[in-house]
């Protein structure tokens, strides 16, 4: 009984332990940066992003592999190193016996390893089950994958504690260092952050009874008492210095690598990109700690709040531009008296004549005694995963009714994700009528677009874009900033395959010979909610009033054309990628574009106002509703869809406090979408009631509930995986998922529906 007492005082009181213990009750920062990798990896933080997915199957230069796995290993070491850093600076005064050790710090690391030994144990567990479980990885390549890992994080862990070896001091070859002390003395603030930590090296020490040694052995703490205490303290001074040099020189690193952000080599894996951000984190509060002492956390929150009044005058603003449109030019006054004037009745008039241009050569496509159907094509938001699904039914849709499909189709609207595999089927179905070498319904241009385009955008987050400015490209005459936006849309381009870096007024002609359906993109305006329509043709139109209420005149534009707002600024030289920029804006991964108007009017997602487009088509529909009455035997509403409009009802159950408090924000953002559906369906149930053709609508839905029965036979790893992330990149087992989801019971009836309307 008494070795288990020994035994358990021994192990209560040993250096492991103790660190532990101290690092949950003083460095809340630090564990609060391992709790969030730790939800991240296990699926409890960023489920429905996908941000686990980036940890478990990361992904470089579009594999995941030894190279992929090896980089991730490298910075999460490098982040286990920062936190070792920070933990040493702030809390190694507290156990004074080890500045009277061979290579301190090396064992302070050592033994504080708890936290990370088990992060790495319960990461390599992870990712195990789901590469096996999800991802049919073969075992061969599995064990490279984690060879990848750990080599990594071991061969960047070596590097950085040979170079604490060598530079890092000890008791017994202590020489003080006086550029070191020099500096301290120049700052009254670092000077009393010393005078503490000797404080509490003669006061108020943590009891440590046993240490972990270089092998593994348990030593005992030996008396250090006959050192002066003082020495010691320098000696930790000393070794801090050094230490936060080198945070500071990787810090500096980091954003130096921004400048080669654009480079694919130098697009790390997303998961590698946010563990960097994490050890910058990590390292600047080690800063803190060091230069400040007690006083950093005051320091954080009065150089936050600075920053932030700074922020608010503009002083830190940075304005992300659409590339094509002339910044320099005095700017369009956004005001509702210009805007009514530009949609003046005589406006919309014109506008109207050149749509109608369109809509005959549209019929002349069909025989005059054949009254063909009219197809509005609707596709919705959802980052890559609505970009794919949207593509993949498209080729399918279209190669099963033989091509009549697009013929028929007069219109695509939608939002973010959607339009862009819409976009990018549309180009692929213009190059083959020009005479190209393209198969529009090939397995090829799936897999082109469903590669990652995030590792970019997440390393140019990282980097802030700080060096922006000394690095612009040329477009349509004019200079911009090689800034976030730009990263998206050379992504974005590479993955389409380089086939729509074109102006937006190159679909101009194609679009009025009826050769490819119109599209309408129509981004929110953050300043006033309204859209703004960006076409190749003019469609001031698509504002035209569907209630008509006499002597009102306080009704609220619904929205603006983009052609009319910048016809001063080259409007037509809009880089076509920049308005799927605009309409596809994901909140904090793809910036909000900034107009040249006065006020300045910033654009954000298409999604906000309409997440499918049908809202739009109905506008379009009833601009032309005589027209279309008399040339057609009717509209089909054809909507492509990332999500179930008939979803499960979940049942309410019992709610935390937690839950109760933010109940009324969440409430409204999950039923976001129903919302949009109830007035959509509002809409064209009203379109009946002046439409006097006959319109039909078909739902192609990309719904995981069509295979319940196989589901619920999975475990949760792979149901978990079932439903594609709303992410701008994906894995394997999402993207099969999303593809092979046309099959579904439900989607199949639905192809067969389309199929029969457009033979009659």
């Amino acid at each position: 009984m008494r070795r288990l007492y020994q035994l358990i005082i021994a192990t209560w009181y040993s250096f492991p332990l103790q660190l532990l213990f101290n690092n949950f009750r003083r460095n809340h920062v630090l564990m609060l940066c391992w709790i969030i990798l730790f939800a991240m990896i296990t699926g409890n933080f960023g489920q429905y992003l996908g941000i686990p997915y980036l940890f478990l199957d990361p992904e470089y230069l579009n594999k995941v592999n030894f190279t992929s796995f090896f980089i991730i290993g490298v910075t999460l070491a490098g982040f286990t190193v920062a936190f070792h850093i920070t933990g040493y600076i702030s809390d190694g005064h507290r156990f004074s016996f080890v500045g009277a050790l061979s290579r301190p710090f090396t064992k302070f690391a050592l033994n504080n390893s708890v936290v990370p030994v088990t992060f790495l144990v319960v990461y390599i567990f992870y990712i195990l089950s789901f590469q096996a479980d999800n991802q049919d990885v073969s075992s061969k390549q599995i064990f490279w994958n984690m060879a990848g890992l750990l080599i990594g994080f071991a061969l960047m862990t070596l590097v950085f504690f040979i170079y604490f070896w060598f530079t890092n001091k000890d008791i017994f070859k202590y020489v003080v260092c006086r550029i070191d002390e020099k500096i301290k003395q120049n700052v009254q603030v670092t000077r009393a952050s010393a005078l503490r930590k000797l404080d509490i090296a003669r006061k108020r020490q943590i009891r440590v009874d046993h240490y972990v040694d270089y092998d593994f052995k348990v030593k005992k703490v030996d008396d250090w008492g006959f050192y002066d205490r003082n020495t010691i303290i320098q000696v930790f001074d000393q070794n801090h210095f050094n230490l936060v040099i080198i945070e500071l020189f990787i810090v500096g690193l980091v954003l130096v690598l921004g400048l080669f952000k654009d480079y694919p080599v130098f697009q790390l894996p997303a998961a590698a990109s946010a563990t960097i951000f994490l050890t910058i984190f990590v390292m600047i509060s080690g800063a803190f700690s060091y230069w400040f002492g007690g006083w950093s956390a005051t320091t954080a929150i009065v150089l936050f709040l600075v920053i932030n009044a700074l922020a608010g005058k503009d002083f830190f603003s940075k304005r992300y531009e659409a590339f094509g449109l002339d910044y320099q030019k005095q700017a369009v006054p956004y005001s509702h008296e210009n805007l009514k004037e530009l949609n003046a009745p005589d406006q919309i008039e014109h506008d109207r004549e050149h749509s109608l241009m369109m809509l005959n050569n549209w019929r002349a496509k069909f025989p005059e005694d054949h009254k063909p159907k009219m197809i509005f094509l609707c596709v919705s938001g959802g980052g890559k995963r609505a970009a794919l699904w949207t593509l993949a039914a498209l080729q399918v849709a279209d190669s099963l009714t033989g091509g009549q499909l697009f013929n028929k189709s007069i219109m695509i609207s939608g939002a973010s994700g959607g339009l862009i595999g819409a976009s990018f089927f549309r180009e692929l179905k213009l190059r083959e009528q020009l005479g190209e070498n393209i198969n529009p319904y090939s397995v090829y241009h799936r897999k082109s677009l469903s590669s990652d385009n995030l590792n970019p955008l997440i390393f140019g987050l990282l980097a802030n874009d700080l060096f922006v400015g000394f690095n612009k490209f040329e477009y349509a005459g004019n200079y911009y900033h090689r800034d976030r936006g730009y990263t998206f849309e050379e992504q974005l381009n590479i993955i389409t395959e380089n086939l729509m870096d074109k102006p937006v007024s190159a679909y101009l002609d194609p679009e009025q010979k009826a050769q490819i359906p119109m599209l309408v993109l129509s981004p929110t305006i953050i300043n006033d909610g309204r859209k703004l329509y960006i076409s190749a043709q003019p469609v001031s139109y698509m504002n035209s009033v569907m209630i008509s209420f006499p002597d009102y005149d306080l009704s609220k534009l619904a929205g603006i054309d983009y052609q009319l707002l910048f016809k001063e600024h080259g409007a037509g030289h809009l880089r076509f990628l920049s308005a799927l920029r605009m309409s596809a804006t994901f909140p904090y991964i793809t910036p909000n574009t900034t107009l040249p108007t006065d006020p300045s009017i910033q654009i954000m997602d298409a999604g906000i106002s309409d997440n499918f487009g049908i809202s739009d088509a109905v506008r379009f529909l009833y601009a032309f509703k005589d027209w279309i009455a008399e040339n057609t035997s009717g509209i089909v509403v054809l909507s492509i869809r990332d999500s179930p409009k008939l979803g499960q009802i979940v049942e309410r159950k019992s709610q935390t406090i937690l839950d109760a408090m933010t109940q009324p924000i969440s409430t409204v953002y999950n039923n976001f979408e129903n919302f949009q559906d109830i007035s959509n369906d509002t809409y064209i149930g009203f379109a009946k009631t002046w439409f006097t053709g006959p319109i039909e609508r078909i739902d192609i839905q990309y719904q995981i509930e069509s295979y319940a029965p196989i589901l619920s036979q999975l475990d949760s790893l792979r149901q978990n995986n079932a439903r594609a992330s709303l992410s701008w990149r994906l894995t394997t087992r999402e993207k099969e998922s999303i593809v092979n989801n046309i099959n579904s019971p439900g989607n199949r009836e639905q192809l067969q529906k389309l199929k029969e309307l457009l033979e009659n």
